[in-house]
């Protein structure tokens, strides 16, 4: 087995727990900013001082009401300033955060409560709380933070004291369990990831201050979050975030990202691939509908070329010429739309595509893909300024062990790995080995330097009618890149051949004028540029467009943007069987 492990940097005391910095920046730097809350069209500052009065008025809320230690308290919210309140309060107050998506349905809701034993929620909003009370009526802790949840807490946990407070927090370490993360899982009920204090705060620490410390060490450093903190993704980036003194900011709404990134003016951001991909396609769009189509893709091209030569030994004269040209009359206007200053982002989640991490490196904005599950605390792998390989996701960060076995899998060792399912030992017993070993499901490769690049799922691999087997994420991300399409699910099973489901993105839709003959063409070009890069059996043989876009809200995707496969399967049968004559 090929393994490739980078030494531990910041050795975590197992007496620490993740409130530990909010606390004792209060006292050591009480007037610096954390936080930026948007009040209308503002960014108003919240300092160190005043994040730490919220979360402790809460927390003695929180015990007030019963909460005591090991209790777990459900944050069903979208991701906001509160939700880190919360999130952190209950930390404070010796409980177990329970995470729920905001999009759940009451039947998903209703197993994760049950599942996870929780004794109170706090939700965001009427339709939250309306769902929580559906899937368990008998939970009587349930504070609104719309109608004044957190207010109310803090009000009631007046008389608990500093001293009981700092009893409670200080009681729990590394070892002890700081919340359970429900997988969004593209098959079956998900499963409850028990994560440590010690799991988020090793990772954590060992990611901001190793690899990526240069991008929390910039003048006026500051992050718009706007994943749904519930993913463990987002999660881990806003403990980044705290724990090195970025500025931290909250976007609930995706469609006010572009707004925000303009009037907050991040320097860091933290996205998936669909994101980068929405970016680069809006800019494309808004440059066909000025008649500047033609302008975009050279600048684009040259971007890339660029990017590429940067990374073989530099750029010649001529590219540089033709860069620096762009960069006046393209590039710095993509950059203004970031809010000017944003220099660098993390994507996670599924591959970016090399084409399209050229693409940002070119115009200046470099994103740094990693990889890793809700399993490993988010991240196992990321690549650094200075070493960024577009393509891979990078080495392991400091104190992380990744290992191919001889099916191609990936399997993981290090302190970031959780302490198994909740409610669930055999499932646990399958994925961690005697060795320590995690086996992620993720199939992949290491080259000569330590960069890891994923090559499909483990249970994702199709095997043809013939004896093929194919892994479809390739395909997939490949023909995703196309500025008209919005998904696509490879297909092939037990088949002749492989073919594809695709939808259509309905706002580049609404930017063009087609006719159905043009459509299938544009599909089709997407398709070919696809099959280039896999064998004759593994190509893409016949597609089909979907009436319907499949979406979150459809229920066909998870909230990090991942295709339900087998819903995907059961409900569009029809299609899948008219794909085959059958």
């Amino acid at each position: 087995m090929r393994e490739y492990s980078v030494p531990v940097l910041v050795d975590v005391p197992l007496s620490a727990n993740c409130t530990d910095t909010v606390f004792q920046r209060a006292v050591d730097e009480p007037a610096a900013v954390v936080v930026r809350r948007k009040v209308g069209e503002d960014w108003t500052a919240i300092t160190a001082a005043e994040f730490h009065a919220a979360v402790a008025g809460v927390a003695k809320g929180l015990i007030a009401a019963g909460i005591e230690p090991g209790d777990r308290v459900a944050l069903m919210s979208r991701t906001r300033y509160e939700w880190t309140v919360a999130d952190y309060a209950i930390w404070a107050a010796g409980g177990v955060g329970v995470p729920i998506y905001e999009t759940s349905s009451a039947e998903q809701v209703k197993w994760i409560l049950s599942d996870s034993g929780a004794k109170a929620a706090i939700v965001e909003a009427a339709g939250h709380e309306a769902t929580v009370r559906e899937a368990a009526p008998d939970l009587a802790l349930v504070w609104n933070i719309d109608d004044g949840g957190l207010a109310a807490l803090t009000e009631s946990g007046a008389g608990v004291t500093d001293e009981t407070l700092t009893e409670r927090r200080t009681g729990r370490g590394g070892h002890d369990l700081a919340t359970i993360i429900y997988t969004s899982g593209t098959t079956g009920m998900p499963k409850g990831c028990r994560i440590t204090h010690d799991n988020l705060l090793f990772t954590g620490r060992n990611v901001a201050f190793g690899p990526l410390e240069d991008l929390f060490t910039v003048d006026g450093r500051a992050a718009l979050l706007f994943l749904p903190l519930a993913h463990s993704f987002a999660r881990m980036v806003q403990i980044v975030l705290l724990e090195t003194g970025t500025v931290l900011a909250h976007t609930p709404n995706m469609k006010n990202v572009a707004p925000d990134l303009q009037g907050f003016k991040p320097t860091f951001l933290l996205g998936v691939p669909r994101v980068f991909e929405k970016v680069y396609n809006g800019a494309e769009q808004k440059a066909t509908a000025d008649g500047k189509g033609k302008i975009f893709h050279t600048a684009a091209n040259v971007a890339i070329e660029y990017s590429k030569a940067e990374a073989t030994g530099g750029a010649g004269l001529g590219l540089r010429l033709k860069h620096a040209a762009f960069d006046k009359l393209v590039y710095t206007k993509l950059r203004a739309a970031t809010g000017g200053k944003l220099s660098a982002a993390v994507s996670g989640g599924s591959a970016l595509g090399e084409r399209l991490g050229h693409f940002f490196r070119g115009v200046g904005i470099e994103v740094f893909e990693g990889w890793g599950l809700t399993e490993t605390s988010a991240p196992s792998t990321v690549n650094i300024p200075g070493a960024n390989k577009v393509g891979t996701v990078g080495k392991p960060f400091p104190g992380v062990t990744v290992g191919i076995a001889e099916d191609g899998e990936i399997l993981v060792k290090g302190r970031h790995i959780f302490d198994g399912y909740w409610n669930n030992e055999k499932a646990t017993a399958e994925v961690i080995d005697s060795d320590g070993w995690f086996h992620t499901g993720d199939v992949g490769e290491l080259d000569k330097d330590g960069y890891l690049k994923i090559t499909g799922r483990k249970k994702e691999i199709l095997v043809t009618a013939a004896g093929k087997n194919v892994a479809p994420a390739p395909l997939e991300d490949s023909i995703r890149a196309h500025r008209l399409i919005s998904q696509v699910m490879v297909v092939g099973d037990d088949k002749p051949f492989i073919g594809a489901l695709v939808t259509l993105d309905p706002e580049a839709m609404a930017q063009v004028t087609l006719t159905d003959e043009e459509l299938q063409a544009e599909v089709q070009s997407a398709i070919d540029n696809a099959n280039r890069m896999v064998s004759k059996a593994e190509q893409i043989k016949k597609f089909v467009i979907l009436e319907h876009d499949i979406t979150e809200e459809t229920g066909h995707l998870t909230p990090s943007l991942k295709v339900k496969r087998n819903l995907v399967m059961r409900d569009f049968a029809k299609q899948i069987d008219e794909l085959y004559g059958s």
